[in-house]
Order: C-alpha cells, then sequence, then structure tokens
C-alpha cells in the first residue's frame, strides 16, 4: 500500500505539540531537543508505526542538543517535517542531511526570532499595555495577555507552514548574506523601537538648584530646555553598559537602579 503525504490535520498536530511544549522539558544538554522528538509522533504514527527501528531512529535524531527562538523557530519544524516526509515516502533524504539542517539553521533563525519577537513585538505589545493601565486599569495586563497570546502562535503557525512548503529551497533563504542583512535590519528597527520605549516611559529628574547670575535656577528646568531626558538616557547607557560589558544580570541591574534612586531621593538629588 502506497505512503500517502501528511494531512492538514496532522501538520497541525506536529505544529501544536511544539508550540504548546518547546520549553516545557529543557536541560543543559539538549534544551528543546525534547519536544522535538515528541513533535514528530504524529509523523512517526504515520509512516513508522510498523516499523519500530526506523521509528526509534527517528526519535532518537531528534533528541539531540537544540535551540532557538519557539515562534519563528517553527520555520525549521516546517522544513523538517518536509524533509522527513520526504524521506519516509522513499526519497532519498539521508538522516545526516536532516539533522545538519537543524543545526545549520538553529543559530541564523534565533537572532532573527529574538529581534522579531523580542526586540520589536514584545516591547510594542508592553508600551501599549503600560498606556492602557495608567491610572491601575486593568485593561493593559488583559491586552497583553490577549495580544501576544494571539499574535506569538499565529507567527509560529505561518512560520510552520511555510517551512513545510518551501522544503529544502528555505535553507538558501535563511542563511547567508541574505540572512545577515535581515538580522541587521531587524537589528536596527529594534533599536529604535526600544530608544523610542526609553524616551516615552522612562523618568528621572532631579532636584539639584545651581547658582543662576544674582538668582538661582532648578537644574532640571536648564536640561529640559537644552538637553531633554538626558538623565533617562544616562540611566539606559548605564543599564546597557552594565548588561553587555559587566555582563551583569537584570535582577542585578534593576538592584543598583534601586540602590541609585533610593540614595538620590534621601540625599535630595531626586
Amino acid at each position: 500500500m502506497e505512503k500517502s503525504k501528511l494531512t492538514k490535520r496532522e501538520l497541525i498536530k506536529i505544529w501544536s505539540r511544539w508550540a504548546r511544549f518547546h520549553l516545557s522539558s529543557m536541560s543543559y544538554e539538549k534544551l528543546q531537543g525534547h519536544n522535538w522528538a515528541y513533535s514528530l509522533i504524529p509523523l512517526g504514527e504515520k509512516y513508522y508505526k510498523d516499523n519500530p527501528e526506523e521509528y526509534r531512529k527517528l526519535l532518537k535524531r531528534h533528541s539531540v542538543f537544540y535551540n532557538t527562538e519557539p515562534q519563528t523557530g517553527a520555520i525549521v519544524n516546517g522544513i523538517v517535517t518536509s524533509l522527513e516526509e520526504e524521506k519516509a515516502l522513499g526519497k532519498d533524504i539521508s538522516e545526516e542531511i536532516i539533522t545538519n539542517i537543524k543545526t545549520t539553521l538553529m543559530g541564523p533563525i534565533a537572532g532573527i526570532g529574538d529581534s522579531i519577537m523580542q526586540g520589536i513585538i514584545i516591547p510594542i505589545l508592553l508600551s501599549i499595555a503600560m498606556g492602557l493601565s495608567a491610572g491601575g486599569s486593568a485593561i493593559g495586563p488583559i491586552f497583553y495577555i490577549l495580544a501576544y497570546g494571539t499574535i506569538g502562535p499565529a507567527i509560529s503557525y505561518i512560520c510552520f507552514i511555510n517551512g513545510y512548503k518551501l522544503g529544502l529551497n528555505a535553507v538558501d533563504k535563511l542563511i547567508g548574506e541574505n540572512s545577515k542583512r535581515l538580522r541587521d535590519a531587524f537589528n536596527v528597527l529594534g533599536i529604535m523601537v526600544v530608544g523610542g520605549l526609553a524616551a516615552t516611559y522612562i523618568t528621572l529628574t532631579t532636584k539639584i538648584v545651581i547658582p543662576y547670575g544674582d538668582k538661582t535656577q532648578n537644574l532640571q528646568k536648564i536640561l529640559d530646555k537644552d538637553f531633554p531626558k538626558l538623565l533617562p538616557l544616562s540611566i539606559v547607557l548605564l543599564s546597557w553598559w552594565l548588561l553587555s560589558s559587566k555582563k551583569m544580570k537584570p535582577t542585578k541591574v534593576i538592584l543598583i537602579l534601586t540602590a541609585i534612586v533610593s540614595v538620590g531621593v534621601i540625599i535630595g538629588v531626586f
């Protein structure tokens, strides 16, 4: 009996397993590797149910170390699903090719995905949510939960289906110079978004009074006139320096900023 291709329902099963559980079973040795094997069980049940040895090989080769951005990374799942399907249908696709595809793509996809999700989409959604939360409204967090809960899975599914349709042809589009230009573009856009959010939502003013001729002048008024948002910018740059150059954890940076502001309030600087 000739084997048939995966149905849309079976593809959705494979994708949904990855989308729901990609970070549910992690270790330093394998990270997202466990869920890779779990997500391909519907494929194994379809093609290798009566061939335990090939079924075992399928799960074994997809239980190795893997790590990328989960939502956009679903495109790799789609590509590999397409290759595994062709292999099961008798095409000349080796196990090494499939494994190498995963290893080759997870790095570039992580760079692109982090720039899109963490550098653009999440900051934008959070900025909207913070605006809606002004005055203690619960609309902000509800908006964020619903928006991200819709956009994240939508991106994941679109990436998976397009990866499945493109198969090996997707590799040429996702690595090399094209990938580098795409990552650079998203990084620049992400920096612009974060910069805009910092200027909008970070507030820091000083109470210092300085001599101004025969009178005194509040330093903050001078800064607002000649260097608006200078203090918020200095806090952002300090945070960036601590995170990037000093390799501090975010929690430690928050504690340092809290200490600076607390001391400044006590001595009357802020």
